[in-house]
């Protein structure tokens, strides 16, 4: 099963050759080239990871991450940069970010952290799935 990622980043032609290389190391990748175009594709899909660019015109990239966190508190966000600073990576992970990387982004290393987005995500389901499981036993009194 390959990793399902939402790619998203207000320039195209970026967005266009990271989805193309992400594709050709076999990850399901979609593209939206703003945060309001993620905003409601999260509402109709779950991914793995979402790779989020900080400056973004309309919503920036701190907005977007307190939207998709609002929307799902559990949603593995990492955030992509060309003007990385030490207040803003801060700023990020306060918020909830799993990660921070500069572009030009080495797709190695984009791809580990997309991996260890997918674990986080499968621990978190599970963890969601036991405590069902244990609601209703106690419910039912089994």
């Amino acid at each position: 099963m390959s990793d399902k990622v939402l790619l998203v980043d207000d320039e195209t032609d970026f967005l266009e050759v990271m989805a193309e290389r992400m594709k050709a190391r076999e990850i399901d990748v979609t593209t939206a080239a703003s945060a309001k175009e993620a905003l409601s594709l999260i509402e109709k899909e779950s991914y793995d990871a979402v790779i989020l660019d900080l400056q973004m015109p309309e919503m920036n990239g701190i907005e977007a991450l307190k939207a998709l966190k609002s929307k799902n508190p559990d949603i593995q966000v990492i955030l992509l940069t060309g003007h990385a600073t030490v207040q803003k990576g801060v700023e990020a992970m306060k918020l909830g970010a799993m990660d921070l990387v500069e572009k030009p982004a080495d797709l190695k290393v984009l791809a580990e952290k997309i991996k260890k987005a997918h674990a986080k995500k499968m621990v978190l389901i599970e963890k969601k799935t036991e405590e069902k499981i244990r609601s209703i036993i106690t419910q039912k009194g089994w």
